[in-house]
Protein backbone atom coordinates (compact mmCIF):
# COMPACT_ATOMS: atom_id res chain seq x y z
CA UNK A 1 0.00 0.00 0.00
CA UNK A 2 2.81 2.43 0.91
CA UNK A 3 4.66 1.44 -2.26
CA UNK A 4 1.61 2.39 -4.33
CA UNK A 5 1.44 5.81 -2.64
CA UNK A 6 5.13 6.43 -3.22
CA UNK A 7 4.77 5.34 -6.83
CA UNK A 8 1.67 7.54 -7.29
CA UNK A 9 3.47 10.51 -5.71
CA UNK A 10 6.46 9.94 -7.99
CA UNK A 11 4.24 9.80 -11.06
CA UNK A 12 2.45 12.95 -9.96
CA UNK A 13 5.79 14.74 -9.57
CA UNK A 14 6.85 13.58 -13.03
CA UNK A 15 3.59 14.79 -14.51
CA UNK A 16 3.93 18.18 -12.81
CA UNK A 17 7.52 18.59 -13.89
CA UNK A 18 6.45 17.81 -17.45
CA UNK A 19 3.84 20.56 -17.26
CA UNK A 20 6.41 23.03 -15.97
CA UNK A 21 8.51 22.67 -19.12
CA UNK A 22 7.87 25.03 -21.97
CA UNK A 23 6.14 23.47 -24.97
CA UNK A 24 8.01 23.44 -28.25
CA UNK A 25 7.47 26.80 -29.99
CA UNK A 26 6.62 25.24 -33.33
CA UNK A 27 4.24 28.01 -34.41
CA UNK A 28 6.66 30.75 -33.39
CA UNK A 29 9.45 29.05 -35.33
CA UNK A 30 7.19 28.94 -38.40
CA UNK A 31 6.35 32.64 -38.03
CA UNK A 32 10.02 33.54 -37.61
CA UNK A 33 11.06 31.54 -40.65
CA UNK A 34 8.31 33.21 -42.69
CA UNK A 35 9.36 36.68 -41.51
CA UNK A 36 12.98 36.02 -42.50
CA UNK A 37 11.91 34.66 -45.88
CA UNK A 38 9.64 37.68 -46.48
CA UNK A 39 12.44 40.09 -45.60
CA UNK A 40 14.73 38.32 -48.05
CA UNK A 41 11.98 38.45 -50.70
CA UNK A 42 11.83 42.25 -50.54
CA UNK A 43 15.59 42.50 -50.81
CA UNK A 44 16.90 42.55 -47.24
CA UNK A 45 20.33 40.98 -47.13
CA UNK A 46 22.60 40.43 -44.16
CA UNK A 47 25.37 42.27 -46.04
CA UNK A 48 23.36 45.47 -46.41
CA UNK A 49 20.92 45.47 -43.49
CA UNK A 50 22.39 44.78 -40.03
CA UNK A 51 18.95 43.88 -38.66
CA UNK A 52 18.69 41.10 -41.23
CA UNK A 53 21.99 39.65 -40.07
CA UNK A 54 20.68 39.72 -36.50
CA UNK A 55 17.45 38.01 -37.59
CA UNK A 56 19.34 35.22 -39.34
CA UNK A 57 21.69 34.71 -36.39
CA UNK A 58 18.84 34.61 -33.89
CA UNK A 59 16.83 32.22 -36.04
CA UNK A 60 19.85 29.91 -36.25
CA UNK A 61 20.19 30.12 -32.47
CA UNK A 62 16.49 29.31 -32.04
CA UNK A 63 16.84 26.31 -34.34
CA UNK A 64 19.84 25.12 -32.34
CA UNK A 65 17.89 25.51 -29.10
CA UNK A 66 14.96 23.59 -30.60
CA UNK A 67 17.33 20.72 -31.40
CA UNK A 68 18.56 20.80 -27.82
CA UNK A 69 14.95 20.88 -26.57
CA UNK A 70 15.62 24.17 -24.79
CA UNK A 71 12.22 25.50 -25.78
CA UNK A 72 12.25 28.57 -23.56
CA UNK A 73 15.40 29.91 -25.21
CA UNK A 74 14.19 28.75 -28.63
CA UNK A 75 11.00 30.77 -28.19
CA UNK A 76 12.95 33.82 -27.03
CA UNK A 77 15.36 33.78 -29.97
CA UNK A 78 12.59 32.94 -32.46
CA UNK A 79 10.55 35.93 -31.28
CA UNK A 80 13.60 38.17 -31.52
CA UNK A 81 14.39 36.84 -35.00
CA UNK A 82 10.85 37.58 -36.15
CA UNK A 83 11.02 41.15 -34.87
CA UNK A 84 14.45 41.78 -36.39
CA UNK A 85 13.31 40.36 -39.74
CA UNK A 86 10.19 42.53 -39.75
CA UNK A 87 12.33 45.58 -38.95
CA UNK A 88 14.76 44.70 -41.75
CA UNK A 89 11.83 44.33 -44.16
CA UNK A 90 10.42 47.70 -43.08
CA UNK A 91 13.77 49.40 -43.49
CA UNK A 92 14.22 48.01 -47.00
CA UNK A 93 10.68 48.97 -48.02
CA UNK A 94 11.16 52.47 -46.60
CA UNK A 95 14.43 52.83 -48.50
CA UNK A 96 12.73 51.71 -51.73
CA UNK A 97 9.85 54.12 -51.15
CA UNK A 98 12.27 57.01 -50.61
CA UNK A 99 14.09 56.12 -53.83
CA UNK A 100 10.79 56.05 -55.73
CA UNK A 101 9.78 59.38 -54.21
CA UNK A 102 13.12 60.92 -55.20
CA UNK A 103 12.69 59.58 -58.74
CA UNK A 104 9.17 60.99 -59.02
CA UNK A 105 10.30 64.34 -57.64
CA UNK A 106 13.09 64.50 -60.22
CA UNK A 107 10.62 63.69 -63.03
CA UNK A 108 8.20 66.35 -61.84
CA UNK A 109 11.00 68.92 -61.72
CA UNK A 110 12.05 67.98 -65.27
CA UNK A 111 8.46 68.36 -66.47
CA UNK A 112 8.13 71.73 -64.73
CA UNK A 113 11.35 72.88 -66.38
CA UNK A 114 10.13 71.69 -69.79
CA UNK A 115 6.80 73.44 -69.28
CA UNK A 116 8.61 76.60 -68.17
CA UNK A 117 10.76 76.49 -71.30
CA UNK A 118 7.63 76.29 -73.47
CA UNK A 119 6.17 79.51 -72.12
Amino acid sequence: MIEHRIMAAGLALLALSGCANDPAPVEQMRLSEQAVAQARAVGASADQVPEMKLAEEKLARAQKNMGEQDYKRARFFAEQAELDARLAESLVLTQKSKAQLNDLTARINRLRKQLGDLE
